[in-house]
C-alpha cells in the first residue's frame, strides 16, 4: 500500500486550483489548465484544474492525464459531452477533446518526465501513490501506467479561437 503524500506536498498540489479560483491562473502560464465541464447526469457546471503533460503549439492542443483513472468524475463528465470550456493562463476557449492512444500517451509521458527530471523523484512517488504499485519510470512501467491513467487532449473547437 503506497504511503500518503506529506501535507506540504498536498498543499503544493492544491495551489493551482486556488490560483484559478482567485482569477490568477495566468501566473501558471501553460503548465496547468482549468477545464469547465457539465455533470453527465446533473448538468451542473464543475471546474477541475489539471497539469498539462504536453502542449502542441502547432495544432494547438493540450494533453492532460486522468490522475485518478478513468473513474474520475471530471474525466467521465468531459467524455460524456462533445465539448467543454478550457482556460489556460489568460486564454479561454470552447474545446473538443480526443482520447490519447496508449502508445502516444507513453511517448508524451516520457517527454514530460525528461522535461521535469529535477522533480522526477516526487513525480514518481505521486504516480506510485495514484496507481498503487511502484512506478519506476521504466518503459514497461510507463506502458502500464498510461493504460491505468488515460490521457485526454483538448483543442479549440472549430467555432473557438485560442490565441
Amino acid at each position: 500500500m503506497p504511503e500518503p503524500l506529506p501535507s506540504w506536498a498536498s498543499a503544493i498540489f492544491r495551489a493551482p486550483r486556488h490560483l484559478y479560483a482567485w482569477h490568477a491562473g495566468w501566473l501558471l502560464g501553460h503548465r496547468f489548465l482549468m477545464v469547465e465541464h457539465r455533470g453527465r447526469r446533473s448538468g451542473k457546471r464543475y471546474t477541475t484544474v489539471l497539469e498539462v503533460v504536453h502542449r502542441d503549439r502547432t495544432v494547438p492542443e493540450y494533453v492532460v492525464i486522468a490522475g485518478l483513472g478513468a473513474g474520475a468524475d471530471w474525466y467521465r463528465n468531459v467524455r460524456s459531452h462533445a465539448t467543454c470550456r478550457i482556460q489556460v493562463g489568460r486564454s479561454s476557449f470552447e474545446a473538443s477533446w480526443r482520447d490519447v492512444e496508449p502508445s502516444e500517451a507513453a511517448r508524451l509521458l516520457a517527454g514530460y518526465e525528461r522535461r521535469a527530471r529535477v522533480a522526477a523523484p516526487v513525480l514518481r512517488r505521486v504516480l506510485t501513490s495514484l496507481v498503487g504499485w511502484k512506478y519506476d519510470g521504466s518503459a514497461a512501467a510507463r506502458d502500464r501506467l498510461v493504460c491505468e491513467l488515460p490521457m485526454l487532449a483538448f483543442r479549440p473547437s472549430s467555432s473557438s479561437e485560442l490565441w
